[in-house]
């Protein structure tokens, strides 16, 4: 998982200092976990995300931004809990998920949402 800084967000998710409408700049789908290091419920997030970005690579990009670090971003996306999980489809509007969400939670929001199906990889 690639961890994002406002300038590496603005080349590959969304350029919000060019364009007012969502526009996605990524090749991938991707999901952006919103997080801090003090943060309880973030460390309980963050190795479900590991597998699946390890499930859903080639299909889908996971980012980190840790909300301390990049406070222009997550002021960018009105992060005001986190965990905060934003999914973002290549051709409609990112859709944001606030709170620990269990994995299968978040694999339903990946079909729904970013339209990628259940990966090939199954996870033990």
């Amino acid at each position: 998982m690639e961890r994002l800084t406002k300038e590496t967000f603005l080349q590959k998710v969304f350029n919000f200092e060019q364009n007012k409408d969502w526009k996605f700049a990524g090749e991938l789908p991707c999901v952006i976990d919103f997080y801090a290091d003090w943060c309880q419920p973030c460390k309980m997030v963050a190795p479900i995300m590991e597998e699946l970005s390890v499930e859903y690579s080639g299909k889908v990009n996971f980012y980190k931004i840790d909300t301390e670090d990049q406070q222009e971003l997550a002021a960018a996306f009105g992060i005001r809990s986190i965990p905060s999980i934003l999914f973002c489809p290549k051709d409609d509007k990112p859709q944001m998920a606030v709170g620990a969400l269990p994995k299968d939670s978040l694999k339903q929001a990946i079909k729904e949402v970013l339209k990628v199906d259940d990966p090939i990889i199954v996870s033990k």
